[in-house]
């Protein structure tokens, strides 16, 4: 870690307008880039933005995490079902979890069911 001498401190009398320009074309120019990336107007802002995008990342990847579980667990079944002479697809399961989808998320839920369930329908 490096230390800063006194001397090396500026003090507002001593800079120079052509420093205080640059400071501030250089905080509008990271407001700028912060603006694009987040919407944001503010730079207070823009921080609360990219602390929850990297939470929204971290839960994105669990997520899928849990979804390829999901269809690891799913080929299983299928595979016990196809070899005790059943169908692949137990469609009155299906419903039931598109009923559970839908009431705990709305007809968006349902939606989101469908694309699981086909998912995890796949071939053995």
């Amino acid at each position: 870690m490096t230390s800063v001498t006194p001397e090396q401190t500026a003090t507002p009398e001593q800079t120079s307008p052509e420093q205080t320009a640059a400071t501030r074309q250089s905080a509008t120019a990271v407001k700028s880039i912060a603006a694009e990336k987040t919407g944001a107007r503010t730079a207070e802002a823009a921080g609360v933005i990219t602390g929850a995008r990297a939470r929204i990342d971290a839960l994105d990847d669990r997520i899928i995490g849990l979804i390829q579980e999901r269809m690891a667990v799913s080929a299983v079944i299928q595979e016990a079902r196809i070899a005790s002479g059943g169908r692949r697809v137990n469609l009155s399961r299906e419903m039931e979890v598109l009923g559970h989808y839908r009431e705990a998320l709305g007809k968006p839920g349902t939606a989101l069911a469908m694309t699981l369930l086909e998912l995890c329908r796949g071939r053995v």
